[in-house]
């Protein structure tokens, strides 16, 4: 069965370009091949595109040939469709690996390893993972003797943190995506509206697209908790009408070909109370001083300095990060897990870096969430969506 992609989203030449970089990463820690689990990172140096993550599944790549992947018999064909590499460069395991307490796949894995000579190298393997298991890493050390199996939890993510051109489109069109689906909450919500009533348009456009490009399905699910229960940061929806006097915060992404933009606002039925209203402004006023030096030979740390110095002028303290770097993703985190703009991270920023900006303020009865998902450029950063600032009021 050939190689056959319908819809490829880069050339091949992009995922030469990204191993290289990955490969440069891995002679800097000694590595002779590394195994990467993380399907977001799969994807990155792949292309590989399903939702096959909830079984062992992995890309091999050394310092010669095309990566390989390694995956369940029956998502051999998947990969066939969307990775960029020969036939010869895809392997299957067997099914009856799958959720057998007997057997597991990651003895499959360790053969192909040594198949392919590196069962006694330094091999990187995502210890911090996802989709790393304990279980998985015993077999390895067990199938694999004599190799040395190393940490290289974010080889592969920092790679990515500066994106190229077609990345760029692709963030561009799931901001237009992120910034219609605000839109459709403003014109929607409505006292005495069911909330799952309101996530179901949410979803629907954000699957629908904008101006042509299709939207993906999100990382993460819309986060739209009201009242108290907005008093905490992840919870999702019931069927609870909106509410008159009660805040709600959505916390969604647009999604285009994997590539994700969040971006949170607050919705309040009627008319909100003094602290709210001094509480955006706290929040809007302390963003732009943060987004001031969101520029190429800042650090992280600087725009962490300057959101909670401003912010603490108001009489406000936020007490976890202001943001984190954005791209390509998988569930369960739209997340890149590497840089936070937070005391401590020296990160210097450098244009083509993304960032949800992500300034969220809990209150003892509600929440507020107004953010920005950035682009650095040469000389300072885009906001990417166009959605109006400031709480959503509907009086």
């Amino acid at each position: 069965m050939p190689t056959s992609r319908t819809s490829p989203s880069f050339p091949d030449a992009e995922y030469w370009d990204r191993i290289e970089k990955v490969r440069a990463a891995m002679e800097a820690e000694n590595l002779d091949a590394i195994l990467i689990t993380d399907p977001s990172n799969i994807a990155w140096i792949s292309g590989y595109d399903g939702w096959s993550f909830y079984v062992h599944q992995a890309v091999l790549l050394s310092h010669e040939g095309e990566p390989v992947w390694w995956g369940r018999g029956m998502d051999a064909a998947g990969a066939l469709r969307t990775v960029f590499m020969d036939e010869d460069n895809i392997f299957g395991y067997a099914d009856d690996y799958v959720q057998n307490p007997d057997r597991h796949p990651m003895e499959d894995l360790a053969r192909l390893v040594e198949a392919y000579g590196h069962g006694e190298q330094r091999i990187g393997v995502e210890m911090e993972n996802y989709y790393f298991s304990a279980k998985a890493y015993q077999t390895l050390l067990k199938g694999l003797p004599k190799a040395e199996l190393c940490d290289a939890t974010g080889l592969v993510n920092w790679q990515r943190a500066v994106k190229s051109d077609t990345e760029i489109i692709y963030m561009r069109r799931a901001a237009d995506i992120v910034t219609a689906m605000h839109a459709r909450i403003a014109e929607m919500a409505e006292p005495g509206l069911p909330k799952h009533k309101l996530v179901a348009e949410i979803y629907h456009t954000g699957i629908s697209g904008v101006g042509g490009h299709w939207g993906d399905y999100p990382a993460i699910v819309p986060m739209a908790p009201s009242g108290l229960d907005a008093t905490a940061p992840h919870l999702t929806w019931d069927d609870t009408p909106l509410r008159t006097g009660e805040a709600t915060f959505f916390e969604i992404a647009g999604a285009h070909r994997r590539y994700h933009c969040p971006q949170s606002r607050t919705l309040f039925l009627g008319k909100p109370p003094q602290k709210y209203l001094d509480a955006e402004a706290a929040v809007e006023e302390a963003t732009e001083a943060a987004l001031e030096l969101a520029k190429p030979g800042n650090r992280c740390e600087d725009l962490a300095r300057a959101f909670n110095e401003t912010l603490s002028r108001h009489g406000f303290v936020k007490d976890s990060r202001v943001g984190y770097s954005i791209g390509l993703s998988y569930p369960p985190d739209w997340g890149e897990r590497t840089m936070s703009l937070r005391a401590g991270d020296r990160t210097l920023l450098q244009p083509g870096m993304a960032f949800h900006f992500m300034p969220a303020l809990w209150l003892d009865d509600g929440g507020i969430e107004t953010t920005e998902p950035i682009l650095i450029t040469e000389d300072g950063c885009e906001r990417l969506c166009t959605t109006p600032g400031g709480l959503v009021i509907k009086g």
